[in-house]
C-alpha cells in the first residue's frame, strides 16, 4: 500500500474526539483506527506492537546497525477535531491542480475559492486530496500516521539504509488537548522525537503557545421582569460584561505571529445563569500568566458589583511553551532542518499558534518538535492535502533517520 493510499484509508475511519466524555480514549470509535495500525503495523514487519486500554499504539523497528545510534522517536495523533465532522469522510484526489476553484459539492455549491483560501494556489500543478465539503478532511492529523507507517516499511523493505532503534507512536485524544494524559514516556523509550502535526511543506516548529482552559460561571436571579427593580440579577447581562471587560482587540481575529489572545469558544445561558468557555494563549510565559491573573481580577469586580459568589471561574493550564526544553538540545533542529534541505524543502521555523501533543511531551522528558504533514486548513471543511507534501514529509522522516549519528 504507497503513502496516498494509506491515508485515504485511514480518513475513511471516523475518530472524532469529544472533550465531554471524560474517558480515554474520549470516543470508542478511536480505536478503531488504533486496532487498524496495531494490525497494519505488524503486517509490515515493526516489533513489540502494543494498544493499551487507553488506545496508545507503540511499535519498534529494530536497529540493524551495530554503531551506537540515539533512539528516535516519531509520533501522530489518532482523533480529529471536533470542530466539523469527522464522519463518512468522502476523499477524492485533484490531480494536477490549475490554480482555479475547487468544486467540492456542487448539489450544494460548496466550493474551495482560491480569494479565500489564495494559499492553495501554492501547490498548482500537483496532486491535492479535498472532501465533499460536508466534513473535514483528517489530514490532520492521519496525513503523519501515513507517513511514518509508510516510512517505517520503505525502511523494512529497504535494510541496506543503516538506522539505530526507531519507536512510534499514535496518540489518541490531541484535538481536545489530552493526547500527552496516559503516554508512558519511560515505556516509550527514545533520546528524543518528532510530531509530525504540523501544517504546510516546511513547517519546523519548536515554539508553541502556554495554554489555559478558563469556564466562567454566572449565577442570576431571575423575577418577573415587571418587578424585576433592584431584585433581578441577569446572568447573561453579567457575562455580556464579563466579555466586554477583556481587551476587546486580544481575539484571534486580530492577532498573528507571537500575539496571544483571550478566544470566546462558546457561551450558553438564561437570566438565572450563564455559562462562559474561553481557551487563553500567549506565547511568552509572563504575559501568559498576566492573561490569567486578568481573568481574576475581572472575576473580582464582577463580585463587588453584583455579590460575592455571582461569578465562578474555572482555570486551568493546559500546556506549556516547548521552546524552554527544546533549546538546551538545539541539535534535534539543526537535524531535522538538515533532513529537510536534503529533502530540497525549504525549512520555515515558526511558532506554533496552538499546541501539539509534543509540547506537553517535552515536558514530560521527552524532547520533541513538530515536523509538517503537509495539509492545510485543518479543522475546516475545505480542508486539503497536497500529495507531494505528505511525499516530501516521508522523505523527511527517512532522512532524519540517515542523518542520525
Amino acid at each position: 500500500m504507497n503513502l496516498t493510499e494509506r491515508f485515504l484509508k485511514y480518513v475513511s475511519i471516523w475518530t472524532t474526539s469529544d472533550d465531554s466524555t471524560h474517558t480515554t480514549p474520549s470516543t470508542a470509535r478511536q480505536l478503531d483506527l488504533a486496532n487498524y495500525l496495531k494490525g497494519e503495523l505488524e503486517q509490515i514487519g515493526m516489533t513489540e506492537v502494543t494498544l493499551d486500554q487507553n488506545g496508545y499504539v507503540m511499535a519498534t523497528l529494530p536497529a540493524n546497525t551495530s554503531k551506537p545510534k540515539p533512539t528516535l522517536g516519531f509520533i501522530a495523533h489518532m482523533d480529529t477535531a471536533p470542530d466539523a465532522s469527522g464522519k463518512d469522510v468522502k476523499a477524492r484526489i485533484v490531480t494536477n491542480y490549475d490554480g482555479k476553484d475547487i468544486v467540492l459539492n456542487p448539489d450544494k455549491n460548496i466550493v474551495l475559492q482560491v480569494s479565500q483560501y489564495p494559499e492553495i494556489r501554492n501547490y498548482i500543478g500537483q496532486d491535492i486530496i479535498v472532501t465533499d465539503g460536508t466534513t473535514l478532511l483528517g489530514a490532520d492529523d492521519k496525513a503523519g500516521i501515513a507517513e511514518i507507517v509508510t516510512a517505517m516499511e520503505y525502511l523494512i523493505q529497504h535494510p541496506e539504509i543503516e538506522h539505530g532503534k526507531i519507536r512510534v507512536g499514535f496518540t489518541p485524544d490531541e484535538e481536545i488537548g489530552e493526547g500527552p494524559d496516559h503516554f508512558d514516556v519511560a515505556a516509550f523509550g527514545a533520546d528524543w522525537g518528532y510530531t509530525m502535526d504540523g501544517g504546510a511543506i516546511g513547517e519546523l516548529e519548536f515554539e508553541n503557545f502556554n495554554a489555559a482552559g478558563l469556564k466562567v460561571h454566572v449565577h442570576g436571579i431571575n423575577v418577573h421582569p415587571g418587578y424585576g427593580y433592584q431584585k433581578m440579577k441577569n446572568a447573561q447581562l453579567i457575562a455580556h460584561q464579563f466579555i466586554a471587560m477583556l481587551p476587546e482587540n486580544d481575539i484571534p481575529a486580530k492577532t498573528r505571529d507571537y500575539e496571544g489572545f483571550f478566544h470566546l469558544t462558546s457561551m450558553s445561558g438564561s437570566v438565572e445563569e450563564a455559562t462562559l468557555s474561553f481557551i487563553i494563549r500567549d506565547h511568552d510565559r509572563i504575559r501568559f500568566e498576566e492573561r490569567k491573573q486578568m481573568v481574576i481580577q475581572i472575576q473580582k469586580t464582577l463580585n463587588r458589583q453584583y455579590g460575592e459568589g455571582t461569578v465562578e471561574i474555572e482555570l486551568k493550564d493546559q500546556y506549556y511553551n516547548m521552546r524552554e526544553k527544546i533549546e538546551p538540545c538545539m541539535h534535534v533542529i539543526d537535524l531535522a532542518m538538515a533532513a529537510m534541505t536534503e529533502a530540497g524543502v525549504t525549512p520555515k521555523v515558526q511558532p506554533i499558534r496552538g499546541g501539539t501533543d509534543g509540547a506537553r511531551l517535552s515536558f514530560m522528558g521527552l524532547p520533541c518538535p513538530n515536523i509538517f504533514a503537509g495539509g492545510e486548513n485543518f479543522h475546516s471543511r475545505f480542508e486539503y492535502a497536497p500529495i507531494q507534501s505528505m511525499e516530501k514529509a516521508m522523505q523527511v522522516i527517512i532522512n532524519i533517520i540517515q542523518l542520525v549519528k
